[in-house]
């Protein structure tokens, strides 16, 4: 018994854009199903009829059941009525590889030198316009599929991108070497390029990706203008480290005198003396090394200025001085000064005592060399020397 009524829907897969039923010729009554984010066109007698959208829907066409085949009998039993039906899908299809079949020629626009480059990556598509999609393109194909597509439209494609991306990468002046900076702004503008172009064929160029740039690896021109452009970088990244490094240097030596400073004031508050009266220490420790009472008089260090750091540390010091001078009155072999110490004017040069705070001669303030240093074991401020008055660490 012969089929009434059939059911034609689609049987293909997502990576196709256009497919044909199998079924041809059917019977007037047929049941149609369209599938969502898909589209039916039904053909009869060779002329696109009817766009069905997703839905049911009963198809009418001049094959009546039953009597058809007395009518068929003139025709060998074929139906003079021919009709078919195209399912179009009209889903987003992505990464649809694409790539030049041979290389971009242009001007470098920095260094203005000829350069070779090959680019690929990946696009997707959407149907968007299913009667000329079908007509453009499919025909009387069976189906299109992604690498149908890709194949028909290589030549367009290539013509058109080498043209955009050479007229882009003069126009935007860009660096042969700093390219890969710029594959997403790049990408957009040639998809901008490229969307009208497809869309004359009922494709929605949705995505366009360049995703690697081939460069000339083995050219030398591109190697010498490469060494030639990283050696600059590399020039301005050598002084910027040496400029931050000289930062770190010296802040890491302000960080050290802070916590020597820190260090000396801790000691100082810890063993109940202040700068002033350390200051009085030194002196009568100077005092008692080496300088005789002779020399108090000669350089005119008077015990007034001693006995003036007040408080414990002027009994100290008074002690230590008048040690000192017992010591040296005691004993008539110990050493004295023979000649006055001086020192010369930092203003006008001229000789005044080395215990005179102005010149004399000029006015002009007599500054003494610092003789003194804080010791790296203890911190204690200590005479230039040997070892530490303080801990007797070496110096």
């Amino acid at each position: 018994m012969a089929q009434i009524s059939q059911i034609i829907k689609y049987e293909g897969d997502n990576t196709t854009f256009v497919w044909k039923h199998p079924i041809e010729d059917f019977n007037s009554t047929t049941q149609l199903i369209v599938h969502e984010s898909q589209e039916a066109l039904f053909y009869m007698n060779g002329q696109a009829l009817d766009l069905f959208p997703s839905g049911r829907y009963t198809l009418e066409s001049q094959n009546i059941p039953l009597i058809g085949k007395y009518f068929n009998m003139a025709t060998d039993g074929k139906t003079p009525f021919h009709c078919e039906v195209y399912f179009i899908n009209k889903t987003e299809q992505m990464a649809i590889k694409w790539g030049t079949d041979s290389k971009v020629e242009y001007v470098e626009p920095t260094y203005n030198f000829p350069i070779q480059i090959g680019a690929s990556g990946e696009m997707s598509l959407r149907a968007e316009d299913s009667r000329k999609l079908l007509i453009k393109i499919v025909g009387t194909e069976k189906e299109l599929s992604q690498q149908t597509l890709t194949a028909k439209f290589r030549a367009f494609l290539m013509t058109r991108f080498k043209t955009y991306l050479a007229n882009y990468m003069r126009e935007g002046k860009i660096n042969i070497f700093t390219i890969d900076e710029h594959l997403t702004v790049m990408s957009e503008a040639m998809r901008t390029k490229l969307f009208e172009d497809f869309a004359g064929y009922g494709l929605a160029l949705e995505q366009f990706f360049i995703t690697t740039i081939v460069k000339p690896e083995d050219d030398r021109a591109y190697q010498t203008f490469k060494e030639l452009h990283f050696r600059q970088y590399a020039d301005i990244a050598d002084a910027q480290i040496r400029q931050q490094v000289g930062v770190i240097e010296q802040s890491t030596e302000a960080k050290r005198m802070v916590i020597e400073a820190e260090g000396l004031a801790q000691k100082r508050q810890t063993e109940g003396f202040t700068y002033q009266q350390e200051r009085g220490f030194d002196v009568a420790e100077k005092v008692a090394q080496n300088e005789g009472v002779g020399e108090f008089s000669n350089m005119g260090i008077g015990l007034g200025m001693v006995s003036g750091v007040g408080g414990t540390v002027g009994s100290t010091v008074g002690g230590v001085v008048s040690n000192a001078m017992s010591e040296t009155i005691g004993n008539p072999a110990a050493p004295a000064s023979t000649a006055q110490a001086t020192v010369a004017c930092p203003s006008c040069g001229t000789e005044v005592p080395a215990s005179a705070k102005f010149c004399p001669e000029c006015g002009s303030e007599v500054k003494k060399p610092d003789d003194t240093m804080f010791c790296p074991n203890c911190g204690a401020k200590t005479p230039k020397g040997k070892f530490c008055i303080e801990c007797g660490q070496k110096l």
